[in-house]
């Protein structure tokens, strides 16, 4: 769409031949002139002027106009798409249109379309991206879609409530950038723009959960649940179904749980959905877990390792055999800290295997395995298998029980590295818990190598980020020295457009990582509690999840309330 711009701006030497050209290499997603506002070889602002100057248009600042209503509705969402344009007014046979590229604008199109008089003015690309996911995205096409269903539900009365959703076809998406549009397919168009909206949002859950008097959905975002919206109760039966087809589910079984997956592009990126579906009282409940791998870092320098963590880590996943273990909550990264440490054992000369439950991300050159209890496929009869195959190092999803415990302390006591999750508070208490499922403290000792335990800590908004002064008082009795207190700053959002008047924006890691040292494995054969464990390993210099959180704090990436809020005292 913008390459007719591009052309203009490097023939008026706006932009060079080298940015013209990398632009070319890196339009796929974004197109050519986003790619060069974003990596400032133009001013958002500047080209605008240019624009105006150049093709004689006035200008508007979207961001503090209001479209009505009625408006938007003279150009559908997928013409307002298709386009690129937003109506912003209309009067007397007479539409004002909202652009961004004089060079590709079809005036005569829009005006075919909508029978109108078609006067175009230009905003900047910023304000533009933004009004277009406002109006014509994610939550804005579902309202809109569910609006259609109940029009259509109206006019068909006979079929409304039924499976198919008043005749509505149900299709396969591939792209839900270009689906089908609320007029034609109500249904479709809603559950594509709850999908677009969790995407847009960077949500790591969408639920979409029936009661009684209403379908409410909701998002988790950056760890916290939001409600999003409202789905219709007439169209309940109706979005319930296109997602099971969309998972591959059988949609005539409504009494068990059922798995499935959605694979679907979005911006030219390619996402999955892992999705479930739960029988409730008032119907099923579906929730989908995003797995988007270009959102996957799977590089341990980037996770938010400090320095001698990181370094304790690396010696045990390096080590030739062992057990190394990652404990935490569901959803605190466990599985990207284990993947970013397989992808640094992945090489030619060694053979790396998974069990997992279930395979959330395809990794080049790692052997994995989907656990199926129903044929027999648990955690511990495929840690067996696997150990017939020849392996360097294996990694198993969970260490759930004692027979997979034991097993797995079996193949790194003969040679093999282990790594593997548990659920535990602290590194400490790990411990006492495979001793709690009936290992002996002496292999406990023989076999384990190192354990990490983990969080993931709201950031502060870098768009509303203000400072936060905390009394030194309070920050002496955090554990910092008097001298550090006084040059600590500390900071918070105010809340913004940006983070949804959150204050957050994205996450970090904070890490608990445990060597087990020759004192530490003496006091385990002796009876030692997780707590006695957990003050020694602090002399011995490991920095538990507190500090952790309250160095990131320190480091301006968190605020005081969210590194306490997550973690507990020393």
């Amino acid at each position: 769409m913008s390459k007719r711009l591009a052309e203009l701006l490097l023939k008026d030497k706006l932009i060079n031949e080298t940015q013209y050209k990398e632009a070319e290499q890196n339009h796929a997603i974004r197109g050519y002139v986003r790619y060069l506002i974003e990596k400032q070889y133009i001013s958002d602002i500047k080209l605008l002027q240019y624009l105006g100057q150049k093709f004689g248009l006035p200008s508007i600042n979207l961001a503090k106009f209001e479209v009505k209503p009625e408006v938007l509705k003279l150009i559908s969402p997928d013409l307002a798409k298709k386009f690129n344009v937003i109506p912003i007014q209309s009067n007397k046979g007479i539409i004002v249109i909202a652009i961004v590229d004089p060079t590709s604008v079809q005036l005569d199109d829009i005006k075919f379309a909508t029978k109108l008089t078609v006067e175009p003015v230009l905003t900047n690309y910023n304000a533009f991206d933004a009004a277009m996911s406002k109006y014509y995205g994610g939550i804005a096409s579902a309202a809109g879609a569910a609006e259609a269903y109940k029009a259509k539900a109206k006019k068909e009365s006979e079929d409304a409530g039924d499976l198919g959703g008043g005749g509505v076809e149900l299709v396969e998406v591939h792209d839900i950038d270009s689906g089908q549009t609320a007029s034609d397919a109500p249904v479709i168009a809603l559950v594509n723009g709850l999908l677009a909206e969790g995407i847009k949002r960077m949500a790591s859950d969408i639920h979409i959960e029936p009661y009684e008097k209403r379908m409410r959905v909701r998002m988790r975002v950056d760890g916290t649940m939001l409600e999003i919206t409202e789905i219709p109760l007439e169209m309940k039966r109706a979005v319930l179904a296109r997602m099971k087809i969309m998972s591959r589910m059988d949609i005539s079984e409504t009494r068990i749980p059922q798995d499935g997956r959605i694979k679907l592009k979005s911006g030219g990126r390619d996402i999955d959905f892992r999705v479930n579906s739960m029988p409730t009282l008032f119907g099923e409940k579906i929730v989908l877990r995003m797995l988007s791998k270009g959102n996957l870092q799977l590089d341990l320098e980037k996770l938010g390792f400090e320095r001698p963590q990181l370094d304790t880590f690396r010696k045990g996943v390096n080590a030739p055999n062992g057990l190394v273990l990652v404990t935490g909550p569901t959803g605190s990264g466990k599985t990207t800290t284990l993947y970013s440490a397989l992808m640094e054992l992945n090489k030619t000369s060694d053979n790396l295997s998974t069990a997992e439950d279930p395979v959330e991300y395809n990794l080049e050159g790692i052997n994995q395995v989907q656990i199926n209890k129903d044929v027999g496929l648990t955690f511990a009869s495929v840690l067996r298998a696997l150990l017939r195959q020849d392996p360097d190092s294996i990694l198993v999803g969970e260490i759930r029980d004692y027979e997979t415990a034991e097993t797995a302390i079996q193949a790194a006591l003969t040679g093999h590295l282990v790594l593997s999750t548990l659920h535990t508070n602290d590194a400490a208490s790990t411990i006492t818990r495979l001793m709690n499922m009936g290992i002996e403290p002496f292999l406990v000792v023989a076999s384990v190598n190192t354990i990490v335990a983990q969080r993931l800590l709201r950031t502060v908004c870098a768009k509303c980020k203000v400072e936060e002064p905390i009394p030194k008082e309070k920050l002496t009795q955090l554990g910092f020295s008097k001298e550090s207190a006084e040059k600590i700053k500390t900071y918070k959002g105010k809340g913004c457009q940006v983070c949804g008047n959150s204050g957050y924006k994205g996450r970090i890691a904070i890490y608990e990582v445990l060597d087990f040292s020759p004192t530490l494995k003496e006091m385990v054969l002796k009876g030692a509690t997780s707590a006695e464990i957990k003050r020694t390993a602090a002399k011995e210099g490991m920095k538990t999840l507190r500090m952790s959180a309250l160095t990131k704090m320190a480091e301006g990436y968190t605020s005081l309330e969210e590194a306490l809020s997550n973690t507990t005292e020393n």
